[in-house]
């Protein structure tokens, strides 16, 4: 009988085509897949708890995978091999077992994003930071976080043509924090839609700038075509910070 196992992650997504598996390109997945499968000696397949696109960073991910290994939490070498393999890029941070039915994506409660915009022209930060020129009101850009809480329908910030059931979802925070030359958005949900966080951001940003108002964000919800939310923030900027389970999934 094979055990279950989570596995906790952090990558750089900058030189990857995003987490999961696909034809004729690097992923995440693929990297850490054949990795387990040399290190554990056994064919393994992870799933992973979401799908971040082409260049977004995971200061924090979880994988499930299944292994006739049952004591694989125990081997402390088991993490130091796999890190001694993975590109400078990726690392494994833990190990452990939970409940066979237990799911990386589905079991998920609540996902955390944060997004970076620089303020001044860095070039240590420009593959983890949008640098954005010009005053941001950022009052009125945090009235709009406030305000995004109130919706639960995001269809005018996902990307058009995914497989999603739904484009329901239930925003818990949202807000703009300065932080020295740095703007981090942070905004923590059930779920999120494909390509939703970079496309809240470059409408928040083009709120900060003036270019629209409170009132274009309110139509922009309420009409629900992609089309009418501004263009995507880049995605050097943005992180996935923190993912939370039920507490007994062990």
């Amino acid at each position: 009988m094979k055990q279950r196992y989570f596995i906790q992650i952090s990558y750089k997504g900058t030189d990857y085509h995003g987490w999961q598996v696909q034809p004729n390109a690097i992923t995440v997945q693929s990297i850490i897949d054949k990795s387990l499968s040399t290190v554990i000696r056994e064919q393994i397949e992870t799933t992973g708890a979401g799908r971040t696109d082409t260049g977004v960073h995971a200061k924090f991910f979880i994988a499930h995978f299944d292994s006739l290994n049952q004591h694989l939490n125990e081997d402390s070498n088991i993490i130091y091999s796999l890190n001694g393999i993975l590109p400078k890029d990726i690392s494994i941070h833990r190990i452990y077992k939970v409940a066979p039915d237990t799911h990386a994506r589905f079991s998920a409660i609540s996902r955390t994003y944060e997004y970076h915009i620089s303020r001044i022209k860095n070039p240590f930060e420009n593959e983890y930071s949008w640098y954005v020129y010009g005053p941001l009101n950022i009052k009125v850009m945090n009235e709009a976080s406030e305000l995004l809480k109130k919706f639960n329908d995001y269809t005018s910030f996902s990307k058009t043509h995914t497989d999603v059931k739904t484009d329901l979802c239930k925003i818990c925070y949202s807000k703009w924090e300065e932080h020295g030359d740095k703007l981090i958005f942070s905004i923590q949900a059930d779920r999120f839609l494909r390509n939703m966080v970079r496309a809240i951001v470059g409408t928040m940003i083009d709120i900060g700038l003036e270019k629209i108002q409170i009132p274009d964000l309110i139509n922009i919800l309420k009409i629900k075509k992609r089309e009418n939310a501004s263009r995507s923030a880049p995605a050097c900027g943005l992180f996935l910070t923190k993912i939370e389970y039920p507490v007994n999934i062990n």
